[in-house]
């Protein structure tokens, strides 16, 4: 039986959680990396998909002086927006189609795990959804103050289990979280209104 494909958030927060600057600047992430670079490597290798926002993409574009995504072009990437600009380049793909309808068509391609880059509003969309898999979360011993959240605010319940915690030398702690199934299962509750 075929593997069903991943959809993974692999991510840097600061320790207040924030993704980026309000004005989607992530200077703070400007560091010396450790040997391995917190396994990075690794888990590019695990995947050949990537998922961005269209603020995301196009912020990366600015900070790579307009060369695409910076992966290379084993690399494909689907950046979803609602208004496609003219002819994508190689390897990029926009779409404007239901989160669900789209999870499910990639989950049937042939391929790697696929990577959620990210805006804070499209992880939301496919949290929400639940198509999102897994988390791995990078949180750095800095404070930002105010800024872009990993997750868009809206009210949710999403439980996850923990995979593996672990912490670098210089401070940054990685969690790999699983995304549990959604349960109409209703708790217990530990005492009632009025006792």
């Amino acid at each position: 039986m075929k593997r069903k494909r991943k959809i993974v958030t692999y991510i840097a927060t600061s320790a207040d959680g924030y993704i980026a600057r309000a004005d989607g600047s992530v200077d703070w992430l400007d560091r010396p990396r450790p040997k391995g670079n917190y396994g990075m490597g690794a888990f590019f290798r695990t995947i050949d998909t990537i998922l961005w926002g269209r603020k995301t993409y196009d912020q990366s574009l600015e900070m790579t002086g307009g060369v695409g995504s910076g992966f290379g072009l084993k690399v494909k990437n689907y950046i979803f927006t609602h208004h496609p600009p003219g002819t994508p380049a190689p390897g990029v793909e926009f779409v404007n189609e239901p989160i669900t309808a789209f999870a499910k068509r990639i989950r049937a391609q042939a391929g790697k795990d696929i990577m959620m880059m990210g805006g804070a509003g499209l992880i939301a969309s496919f949290l929400d959804e639940r198509e999102i898999d897994e988390f791995i979360i990078h949180v750095l011993p800095v404070f930002i103050g105010e800024g872009i959240p990993l997750i868009e605010p809206r009210r949710r319940t999403v439980r996850l289990a923990l995979v593996s915690s672990r912490r670098f030398p210089d401070g940054v702690v990685r969690h790999h979280y699983r995304v549990l199934p959604k349960t109409d299962r209703v708790l217990p509750q530990t005492a009632r209104k009025g006792s």
